[in-house]
């Protein structure tokens, strides 16, 4: 491998590796980020650290202002409505292409999951069922096999604004979000997509309206 090459590749895995850190809460919001720091953390030069944030600011995952410095992302109330809403329109539509093209694999490995969920409920795991909330969703849009909504979709901030707005001290999961995943395989496996859209809209807007109420009753 060239030099070249090794610059390269090192630079996509800080990209990969920071971008990780911001979408798993590993920064709290509105925290500022140093090349200093950051040089030290990942090992790698200035050069590389500000190219990595160059990236990141202008995907949206951090802010770069003049006297500010670099800072990870804090969404207005505003904001996190937008991103929330985008979300429920994407996933809906994600939901309803899946009951029309999921392969019998795919309704078999989104059952596992529901499982696992449920006895994850059961037991009162939250976070085994956190887990499986997060592949339910991926798994529904692997399954639309819809490439252009699915890369549209991967670009919201989504998990930034749960990260910020989410109130850990509120019931999880939340009452009724079993019994609505229920709703959005069976119409997958149904293969009705006016009804898995209906189910996934429903779903997403009900999770949407009890984070934004829980924030604002704060």
């Amino acid at each position: 491998m060239s030099e070249s090459d090794s610059r390269t590749t090192r630079y996509s895995q800080v990209y990969e590796e920071l971008r990780t850190l911001l979408l798993s809460g590993g920064y709290e919001p509105n925290t500022r980020l140093t090349e200093a720091d950051l040089t030290t953390r990942f090992t790698v030069s200035r050069g590389t650290i500000r190219s990595v944030l160059v990236r990141l600011a202008q995907e949206g995952y951090v802010t770069s202002e003049v006297n500010r410095g670099v800072r990870t992302r804090s969404f207005t109330l505003a904001e996190a409505a937008d991103i929330l809403e985008a979300r429920e329109t994407l996933e809906a539509a994600l939901a309803g292409k899946a009951a029309e093209r999921a392969t019998d694999r795919e309704i078999a490995e989104l059952r596992s999951t529901l499982e696992r969920m449920e006895a994850a409920q059961a037991t009162g795991d939250q976070i085994a069922y956190s887990r499986g909330n997060r592949t339910f969703h991926q798994q529904v849009k692997a399954a639309a096999h819809q490439a252009t909504l699915a890369r549209t979709y991967d670009t919201l901030l989504y998990p930034l604004v749960m990260r910020q707005y989410r109130n850990i001290s509120a019931q999880h999961p939340r009452a009724g979000s079993l019994a609505e995943h229920r709703a959005i395989l069976l119409a997958i496996i149904t293969r009705n997509p006016e009804a898995a859209a209906a189910a996934m809209r429903h779903h997403v807007g009900s999770a949407r309206r009890a984070l934004l109420l829980d924030r604002g009753r704060a």
